[in-house]
């Protein structure tokens, strides 16, 4: 799916609003890309990392442990509110997706599975993640594609 806009250009930083009076460049950007796809399509990371990175967000968007952003309109549970420990709507699905998100961040370890959640999960640039996690300029794609080889060893991608 393609969503193209344009966008403006500063100090090498997409930017939504230019001040006025300000000149400068423009460029095309596809919003339904992903960060990781975007790095992919100009060859940042190879096509085993693309696919353990694929693997991690098909999992946690199966989980459904992204936040919710609607009112849920299902029916309250029949047995009350404390009938029983586990939630109604887990499905066993959503379980088994849980538990190989979780054991595939455990997997990459910390400090890497930061920049691998916050690019892949949450969809942030890698600049973006970069500045969130405090770190300097261009650590952070180095530090994703270490992260990636991890992800691909625990999904024993060749």
């Amino acid at each position: 799916m393609r969503e193209l806009v344009e966008r403006n250009i500063e100090d090498g930083h997409v930017i939504r609003h230019r001040a006025p009076g300000r000149s400068g460049r423009r460029v095309t950007v596809n919003l339904a890309e992903s960060p990781l796809g975007w790095l992919r399509a100009r060859g940042y990371v190879d096509a085993r990392q693309f696919e353990a990175g694929e693997r991690l967000r098909d999992d946690y968007e199966m989980a459904a442990l992204g936040p919710r952003v609607t009112m849920r309109w299902d029916a309250a549970p029949a047995g009350g509110r404390n009938a029983g420990s586990a939630p109604i709507d887990a499905s066993t699905a959503q379980i088994a997706a849980k538990r190989r998100f979780d054991a595939a961040i455990a997997d990459v370890g910390g400090g890497l599975s930061d920049i691998v959640w916050r690019v892949i999960c949450a969809g942030e640039t890698v600049p973006g993640a970069e500045k969130a996690l405090g770190w300097p300029v261009r650590a952070g794609r180095l530090v994703l594609t270490l992260a990636l080889d991890r992800l691909a060893d625990h999904y024993r991608l060749k």
